[in-house]
């Protein structure tokens, strides 16, 4: 199983910036020490004309060329400067890569990515350029341009906060499927409309969670039927995150995971993995479960692996 990372392309942020950079090293750096089956790969660059393919270009050039005045640098919670722009477009380089991967062999994994809160016309909530929004339309474009059917996307989104930027993006888009399950009472506080929204209270915990994430996974694939599915796997609703207020323990968020990949197992989805939100206390724990999560999809792509399944799962097979 393939995973991509960025961890080399660092933010220079200011003493005491609550966004934890440091995680995705030490996520890298623990894949590399105990998962000696996934293949780590440095994240290429998404290109312009990728970008452009969500983001308006006035907003590409602000970004690239750091004309983003200083309310759209507080919206995005970032000082502009080169490292952010090459960190950004590497964070969603790596999620198209992912896609690719997954598409030829089940699952990857982006350890980073999941910036769900950019809009096409503007930034917002750490995130610049929306990873998963630029992947799902890499994806349709390029099967057209094999005169192929546009893929049906799904973007299943368990990070704590809304994706409010891939609602907006893909809405009225019969072609892609956006589910976001967060906090009713969490950042973004004026919500956008998914194709199915579940809302969860403060305090929600593990059984609550895994009920609404089954019916709501139920209804996704009674309404839609994807091609592929693009997973963002927030730490952020686990009990300690600083920022996420509901109250899912490790192993809640385990269920979570294999509840999603059996769901798309079944179904021989190829699942692109993002990393999403995770702000906790101890950031050690936040790591643990990021790897908990990439250790369960190697569990998931092996067992695809040694099924009866072709080895290589092709577009043209879902559509």
């Amino acid at each position: 199983m393939k995973a991509f990372y960025s961890d080399r392309f660092v933010l220079p942020l200011p003493a005491g910036h609550r966004f934890p950079m440091q995680k995705y090293r030490l996520l890298r750096e623990r894949v590399q020490a105990e998962l000696p089956n996934v293949v780590l790969d440095e994240a290429p660059i998404a290109a312009d004309f990728e970008l452009a393919r969500v983001h308006e270009a006035d907003y590409i050039e602000r970004v690239l060329t750091g004309a983003l005045d200083a309310r759209e640098q507080r919206e995005i919670g970032f000082p502009w400067s080169l490292e952010m722009v090459e960190r950004s477009r590497r964070s969603v380089g790596a999620t198209i890569a992912a896609c690719h991967a997954a598409c030829q062999g089940g699952f990857a994994v982006n350890l980073a990515g999941g910036t769900h809160h950019s809009y096409g016309s503007h930034g917002a909530g750490f995130c610049v350029f929306n990873d998963a929004a630029v992947a799902a339309r890499a994806l349709q474009a390029e099967a057209r341009e094999r005169g192929e059917r546009t893929p049906p996307i799904a973007i299943v989104d368990l990070d704590v906060h809304q994706g409010n930027g891939t609602a907006a993006i893909f809405q009225n888009d019969p072609s892609v499927f956006t589910l976001s399950l967060h906090g009713t009472s969490n950042y973004p506080f004026s919500k956008e409309i998914s194709d199915l929204d579940v809302a969860l209270p403060d305090g929600c915990g593990d059984d609550a969670y895994i009920e609404a994430l089954s019916g709501a996974l139920s209804t996704m694939f009674e309404r839609f039927e994807p091609a592929v599915l693009i997973y963002l796997a927030g730490a952020d609703p686990h009990v300690d995150d600083r920022l996420g207020r509901l109250a899912l323990s490790v192993e809640g968020l385990a269920r979570r995971d294999s509840l999603v990949f059996s769901a798309a197992a079944g179904r021989d989805l190829p699942v692109a993995i993002t990393m999403a939100g995770g702000y906790g206390r101890d950031i050690d724990v936040t790591v643990d479960i990021h790897l908990q999560t990439i250790q369960l999809a190697a569990v998931a792509f092996g067992a695809r692996r040694d099924s009866s399944a072709p080895d290589t799962l092709r577009s043209a097979d879902f559509i």
